[in-house]
């Protein structure tokens, strides 16, 4: 029997190449890939050689796509795609729907909420992308992120509010040994300062005391909240925090609030997916479930 596509290259070299010319950068590609870079560079010339064409300018930093390269790219990308979905057509699987959150909120908020999620949807597969790094939807495979600041957060995403930033000071309360939590701002020099990245404590202090605005305290400093926090528990010093990540903690015992103060931001969580005319069912249910976490909290 005649073979039906006599010119067709190698799938795997034509999957090397549509990666290779989404990021124009063989180590890029590779990291994707999980091979050599030595490895995708032979890739690509023998997929050039079989073809008699040049793909790809070798540049003196990165790669670009010829003329011939371009047009191809798309066109490979296009069949590619057709390939996944009728994979993924004969072979339907559970529900998943992927969230990216912050380390922080992940370990603070969503993970012990998550026995809830599994209990009520045991047919949808939630997955957690926790990263410090702004996650893009289409190549990091993302559904559903959660972002803190303000609307609008980029051409073609959604947003909705899904709680607001509460700030509060807390401490175990072991790091007073039984003594009043400090009344003054002269009393409050004498406990260590945590700091996190968001570095809220000058705002925090001007509101609390607005006669001072120069903290001499002793200070630490992470550049996650969740490692402040947990100083904070293990009794090093008191911590600013965002009140959805400690209400658990000083509801056990483990930490509590020194002031009855909040600071109040004007940026908010939100709830950010990419605006698509067709959208996973599963998006709904989860958005939704987040919302009522979020109302319950």
């Amino acid at each position: 029997m005649p073979d039906g596509f006599p010119e067709l290259p190698s799938l795997n070299a034509l999957r090397v190449f549509e990666v290779v010319a989404r990021h124009l950068n063989f180590r890029l590609a590779a990291e994707e890939l999980g091979v050599t870079q030595a490895a995708v560079a032979q890739q690509i010339r023998g997929l050039e050689a079989s073809l008699n064409l040049r793909l790809f300018e070798r540049l003196p930093r990165g790669l670009a796509l010829t003329d011939a390269g371009l047009g191809y790219s798309g066109s490979i990308r296009s069949a590619l795609a057709m390939i996944d979905e009728a994979t993924r057509l004969l072979r339907p699987q559970t529900a998943h729907l992927t969230v990216s959150v912050t380390p922080t909120f992940a370990l603070k908020w969503l993970i012990p909420r998550l026995a809830n999620f599994a209990q009520r949807y045991p047919d949808i597969d939630l997955r957690v992308l926790a990263t410090d790094r702004l996650s893009h939807f289409s190549t990091d495979g993302v559904d559903l992120a959660v972002r803190y600041g303000k609307p609008e957060f980029g051409a073609g995403l959604n947003s909705e509010q899904l709680m607001e930033q509460r700030i509060v000071a807390v401490a175990s309360p072991t790091l007073f040994g039984g003594t009043e939590v400090p009344g003054s701002f002269e009393q409050l020099q004498g406990f260590i300062m945590l700091h996190d990245a968001h570095n809220f404590w000058p705002q925090f202090l001007a509101q609390l005391f607005p006669q001072h605005v120069q903290p001499t305290a002793r200070n630490l400093r992470f550049n996650q909240t969740s490692l402040a926090i947990e100083a904070a528990i293990s009794g090093q010093g008191i911590a600013l925090s965002s009140l959805a990540f400690v209400s658990d903690d000083i509801q056990s015992g483990r930490l509590m609030q020194v002031f009855t103060q909040q600071l109040q931001l004007d940026k908010s969580f939100y709830l950010v997916w990419p605006r698509k005319l067709r959208q996973p069912e599963s998006l709904n249910v989860v958005q939704d479930w987040l919302k009522q976490q979020a109302g319950d909290s």
